[in-house]
């Protein structure tokens, strides 16, 4: 991490908790309170691009949208630019939203069926810049489209006429028109084949040099992660476990979960392949509604002792590596 660059996002003991409404028979029963994120702190740099990973259902989306604003924040600040976005108002968190923009896991979905893709990418144009002739926004359209590999004489089809990857494609174009200074990618390349996951993972790569954006990318993927990533953070059960620089995390992870998570990903040289140890997790993901005490991934870890059940560990360490467990130096 090159801390002579600009800090763009700071989180800071970021909190989501949701109410859940009980599931007994009696009306004064108490709802149960899912924390589906429970204390995460990252930075965000200039140019930089942030991994997120760990296995579903450990809040990395929902991490992701309440940067965004997508989902509101129980606790904690988001600090953009060293401003609170959490206790912003509507007319000045609508001023942010051109410097923060989100591509979706599915594509497809994401986008109106009954607008055709010039419309598509234009729509924040029109919304920002609403004094933009629509010579000028037609000719922004073509531009983005031809960046992002698509033809522009496409501009008048709908989404249904494209491929999956080209979908996403659109989706990154209309991501980039208003030239942001940070895009969240929440699992962009998990609904496509293999092929199309590395150009949109290089074309990702190419913009951001092209742009000097900053990425927070969310994937299954470590070996997509590895690839894209300056740094990268491992979440389990709405915590932070793990955050380190993405050689460093990937050549000497110290977590046990994600030691666990590495040892999973498949090695392109077959010797190697067959002789290695994969480090199978026992028991299932405990529900976020009722988390053990202390260190959450105690009932799963192969190291964990009565201490990890009293304390919750916090992330200690280097910027370069910091590690949350007790065991851990």
């Amino acid at each position: 991490m090159n801390t002579e660059k600009n800090l763009l996002l700071e989180v800071k003991d970021l909190k989501v908790h949701f109410s859940i409404a009980s599931k007994s028979a009696w009306p004064w029963s108490k709802p149960s309170n899912l924390k589906a994120v429970d204390g995460v702190n990252v930075r965000l740099y200039e140019g930089e691009t942030l991994g997120v990973v760990g296995e579903s259902g450990c809040g990395k989306s929902t991490f992701a949208r309440a940067i965004i604003g997508l989902v509101q924040a129980t606790e904690g600040e988001v600090l953009w630019l060293g401003q609170d976005l959490t206790k912003m108002q509507e007319v000045q968190r609508r001023e942010t939203r051109k410097d923060i923009q989100m591509i979706f896991q599915d594509p497809l979905a994401s986008l109106n069926p009954r607008m055709n893709i010039g419309d598509i990418i234009a729509e924040p144009l029109q919304t920002f810049y609403p004094k933009l002739t629509k010579k000028e926004v037609k000719l922004r359209v073509k531009e983005m489209m031809d960046k992002v590999g698509l033809l522009p004489n496409l501009v008048n089809r709908y989404p249904h006429e494209f491929s999956g990857g080209q979908c996403q494609r659109i989706g990154i174009a209309r991501a980039l028109i208003l030239k942001p200074k940070m895009i969240i990618c929440d699992e962009p390349v998990s609904a496509l084949d293999v092929s199309i996951q590395a150009q949109v993972v290089n074309l990702l790569k190419e913009l951001q040099n092209e742009f000097g954006l900053s990425l927070v990318f969310i994937a299954h993927d470590l070996s997509v992660v590895k690839h894209i990533s300056d740094r990268v953070l491992v979440m389990y059960l709405g915590n932070e476990v793990e955050l380190a620089e993405a050689k460093e995390l990937f050549a000497s992870p110290k977590h046990p979960y994600t030691k666990a998570l590495m040892s999973a990903v498949p090695i392109p040289d077959p010797e190697i392949e067959r002789t290695k140890v994969i480090q199978m997790l026992e028991g299932d993901l405990p529900s976020p509604i009722n988390p053990p005490s202390g260190c959450v991934f105690r009932t799963r870890c192969p190291i964990a002792t009565e201490a990890c059940a009293k304390q919750r560990p916090h992330l200690k360490g280097t910027d370069k590596h910091a590690v949350s467990c007790i065991h851990v130096d």
